[in-house]
């Protein structure tokens, strides 16, 4: 917790317990929540917390460079509090986000869409939908 205190104090966020949960669990996670995931999950050890106090701690947080915010084309945004460059793999059936280590062949299309556009790159992200292992088993 402490170590948790100490990332958010360094980022010059004020620390409350609502947003020392929230961290938390992203930071012990791989399922890339929704904001919606991490209310109902907080809510038992944190019940006062509303959904707009998750909502304006993970714009916070996003804003901040501690989180990314996944647009997977679903109603909400996915959070993953992995920062660094990978991709994600999300099942079109059961809806599961898996994170996939940095493609290597990311940097020639990095700069491609530089050189086509003229842009200055600042991020990426790359979105790849299939279906998991666990739901091509139960579709046979």
């Amino acid at each position: 917790m402490l170590e948790s205190t100490a990332i958010l104090k360094a980022h010059h966020l004020k620390v409350t317990p609502q947003r020392l949960a929230i961290f938390k669990m992203l930071r012990h996670t791989n399922v890339h929540p929704s904001a919606e995931t991490i209310y109902n999950s907080l809510q038992e050890d944190h019940p006062t917390m509303s959904l707009a106090t998750v909502y304006k701690t993970l714009d916070a947080f996003v804003q901040n460079g501690l989180v990314q915010q996944l647009n997977l084309g679903e109603d909400s945004y996915r959070y993953d509090a992995d920062t660094s460059p990978h991709s994600h793999m999300q099942c079109t059936v059961c809806k599961s986000v898996e994170d996939i280590e940095q493609l290597q062949q990311v940097a020639p299309i990095k700069q491609e869409v530089q050189e086509l556009t003229g842009y200055q790159l600042l991020s990426e992200q790359f979105y790849f939908y299939g279906i998991c292992p666990e739901c091509q088993k139960t579709a046979q």
